[in-house]
């Protein structure tokens, strides 16, 4: 049971970073720390201190970045191979009792891939928003997409089923509305 919860947290801070690189991580640094996450031995330098400082610096120049409307854009289109290469390092982190193949294969495939499905869901927001605003909307769906990062990230941690599933949900939801938008007719000239 510890390993699922593992691989669920994983999966959570995983598909949080596809939003903020830094949260899930200053989050996991936080939690290590309070000892409220346990993380791999070859891991255990994110709860140190100089780690903390790190993180935490990062994230709070990431998070006023991203509500500058061109650094905004500029952040979103480098930010894929960003998140994939977090969200794997992340999820191998708090994988404890598994042998390495299926650690780093489990990272790769549920780490990657949710962090892909994140940034790429991150991606379309700012997208549509840019289109519909001029990205005049843009800032405020960074700080939107900031204050969902730390709550994903906290519960993640502490409640990893229930992030889980409201991350399945906000998915479902979106491939939905997503499906909605391509379906209408363009409007004749």
């Amino acid at each position: 049971m510890e390993t699922f919860a593992s691989v669920l947290i994983g999966i959570g801070l995983s598909a949080t970073c596809g939003f903020r690189i830094f949260v899930p991580l200053l989050v996991m640094s936080i939690t290590g720390q309070l000892d409220l996450l346990h993380l791999s031995p070859a891991f255990a330098w994110i709860q140190s201190t100089p780690a903390l400082i790190a993180f935490g610096v990062a994230t709070v120049i990431e998070l006023l970045a991203y509500l500058i409307p061109a650094v905004d854009n500029a952040l979103n289109a480098v930010s894929i191979p960003l998140t994939v290469v977090a969200g794997i390092v992340i999820t191998a982190a708090v994988i404890l009792d598994l042998n390495p193949f299926l650690t780093w294969t489990l990272a790769v495939i549920a780490g990657g891939g949710a962090s892909l499905a994140g940034s790429a869901a991150s991606n379309i927001l700012h997208g549509g928003s840019t289109v519909a605003t001029g990205g005049a909307g843009n800032p405020i769906l960074s700080a939107l997409e900031s204050v969902f990062s730390v709550v994903m990230s906290v519960l993640s941690v502490l409640v990893p089923v229930m992030a889980v599933l409201l991350l399945v949900i906000a998915g479902v939801f979106g491939i939905r509305v997503l499906k909605k938008a391509f379906r209408r007719k363009p409007v004749a000239a």
